[in-house]
């Protein structure tokens, strides 16, 4: 077993978990998403995640923080942490991205990374005019929009001529700080998603999910071949809910459960394209937070959840991009009582494997 990257989601559309919180106001600003990073870093996590959206997906009247300016801002803020954007080739011309993902890259001395997402939300395309294109041929555009950005990044000059771009003797300067390039993460459950991650991702990025499902994804990736690539790693999605005992970790999920409840959502759903694999798969697993939430099940006492990580390491996780509400209050606390927990864990391991030589 190795020791695991833990990452925060940026509360980009206010909250993780319940929008409307006792103890935790919505607030989608930047200065608490800064606030949020810097705690983050000093607790020891490593990564951190910016979800992409022009409007707030609950309704467009509410605050959404934006990804790209932010990302820029969050790299002069912090030190060490990594920072990954998402991005949705709709809405950016790739020379236009590449060459704001080498700005970051240099202000962030090579901390950067992006996550592509296809799009699934189609009011902030329609309502901006930008078509929206079926799953499948979304997931073509984000192929070739992929292969100019990465051809764009070794600073080669390049001449790409495709079904939905043309690029002429073009190179962009500086080079990357990261090498080869900044990392791609790419999500998805369709078969799309998952064929597009095996030939142009460095990390595949799991929504959380029981052990088994997480367990029986990653074989089926595995077993697609991957051409001139490094191994594909693995990042998985997840909410926590931990306390000294599972009862009251059951009472707080049940809390926040109730809480979710009064979150108006109709404009959210309203919004998904019929076709996204990902929300038909969430339906069976209702919970708290976004993409898969609480179905990784790390909700429990302080133990149970160690052991769960420790499970999800040893099919194959490396990252968890993890969700906490109140956000700073639950981080601390995974902060002292789960990761001493889980680097024990390790530690026991490593010991039996080196015992066993």
């Amino acid at each position: 077993m190795f020791e695991p990257r833990y990452g925060i989601w940026i509360p980009v559309y206010g909250n993780c978990g319940a929008m409307n919180h006792p103890n935790e106001p919505r607030n989608a600003s930047y200065d608490r998403a800064k606030y949020l990073i810097q705690l983050a870093e000093e607790y020891g996590f490593t990564t951190s995640l910016i979800a992409e959206h022009i409007i707030n997906p609950r309704n467009q009247e509410l605050d959404q923080l934006e990804t790209w300016s932010t990302a820029a801002a969050l790299a002069e803020a912090t030190n060490s942490i990594e920072i990954i954007a998402a991005v949705k080739p709709l809405l950016f011309h790739p020379v236009v991205l590449a060459k704001m993902a080498l700005n970051i890259d240099a202000i962030s001395k090579g901390r950067f990374s992006i996550n592509l997402v296809s799009a699934w939300f189609m009011p902030e395309l329609q309502k901006s005019g930008i078509p929206f294109l079926p799953h499948d041929e979304r997931y073509r555009y984000s192929q070739e929009w992929i292969e100019v950005v990465k051809a764009l990044w070794s600073g080669e000059k390049i001449n790409h001529v495709g079904s939905y771009f043309n690029i002429t003797d073009l190179c962009l300067r500086p080079r990357p700080v990261a090498q080869p390039h900044p990392r791609v993460y790419l999500g998805g459950e369709s078969e799309a998603a998952k064929n597009l991650a095996v030939e142009s991702a460095d990390v595949f990025f799991l929504n959380g999910r029981p052990l088994e499902v997480i367990k029986e994804t990653i074989t089926d990736i595995n077993k697609r071949q991957r051409l001139k690539l490094k191994p594909l790693r693995f990042a998985m999605s997840a909410f926590v809910i931990t306390r000294p005992t599972d009862t009251e970790a059951q009472t707080e999920y049940k809390y926040l459960f109730e809480l979710t409840k009064q979150d108006n959502r109709t404009e959210l759903i309203k919004g998904i394209e019929k076709e996204v694999v990902m929300f038909k798969n969430m339906a069976n697993y209702p919970g708290v937070g976004s993409n898969g939430g609480t179905a990784a099940g790390l909700v429990g006492n302080y133990d149970t959840v160690a052991v769960k990580i420790a499970e999800f390491v040893e099919i194959g996780i490396d990252t968890f991009m993890l969700q906490f509400q109140p956000f700073a209050s639950e981080m601390k606390r995974f902060y002292e009582e789960i990761m001493p927990r889980v680097q024990h864990l390790n530690s026991i391991f490593s010991s039996h494997i080196k015992s066993h030589h």
